[in-house]
């Protein structure tokens, strides 16, 4: 396998996704735009929330302030709803609903252990970022975590987290040594527009095989769990 186009042979810097990826998202994500949906007056019974939490549903990987920024026309308003989206997404990581995936923390020591660099990326501000990886006890788990207001503002699907991650490090020197995984076809697109010489996705999370594939994955797993035997040919 390590040997095949697209497999990650040759990979030297792995760009991370968190939720649905590398941590347990457990439908937190519908939950917290549930909260602010309804702090924003949105009728939960009515045919707009169902269209809203579609939306939602369907751009799972992207920029958090972007989905909102579409869902509610006005600046303040989208402002409004990333605020209590937050809110409430960091309440229930306090309340301990916040969990690694199986395998996910030891294939991010394999792969460190085998001098590959890891950057975490999310779509999540930072200070939910941090909080995450504080819950899951991950500071020093790997070499850098990057949310979209570090690499410009402008999330997934754009490839402008991968790239700051190849930019902030010193894993790679080439687009093609870099492995972009993800759950999502923001993921994959995110890691086919920035070059990436793998995009994988996993079944762990959001999107299905044939969504990953659509959106560019040149590889997909069933976990995270599998990466470090596609990326060191074990």
């Amino acid at each position: 396998m390590g040997g095949q186009a697209g497999s990650g042979a040759g990979t030297k810097l792995v760009v991370l996704d968190m939720a649905g990826t590398t941590v347990a998202d457990g439908g937190l994500v519908e939950q917290a735009f549930e909260a602010a949906a309804r702090e924003l007056g949105v009728d939960p019974a009515g045919a707009r929330h169902g269209e809203m939490l579609d939306y939602v549903r369907t751009t799972m990987g992207e920029s958090k302030i972007s989905v909102f920024r579409h869902l509610f026309a006005a600046e303040e308003r989208a402002q409004q709803a990333n605020r209590a989206f937050e809110r409430a997404y960091d309440a229930l990581v306090d309340a301990g609903r916040c969990a690694a995936l199986p395998g996910a923390e030891d294939s991010i020591r394999e792969l460190r252990k085998a001098g590959l660099t890891v950057v975490l990326t999310t779509g999540f501000s930072g200070a939910t970022q941090q909080r995450i990886i504080g819950a899951l006890g991950w500071q020093d788990l790997v070499d850098l975590a990057l949310c979209p207001a570090d690499a410009g503002g402008r999330g997934r699907p754009y490839p402008d987290l991968a790239l700051a991650a190849l930019l902030r490090t010193h894993g790679a020197d080439d687009v093609r040594e870099m492995a972009v995984v993800g759950d999502t076809g923001y993921d994959m697109r995110c890691g086919a527009a920035a070059g990436a010489g793998a995009v994988v996705g996993v079944l762990t999370g959001a999107h299905d095989a044939g969504r990953l594939r659509a959106d560019g994955a040149t590889v997909v797993l069933r976990s995270v769990g599998e990466l470090p035997s596609l990326l060191l040919g074990r």
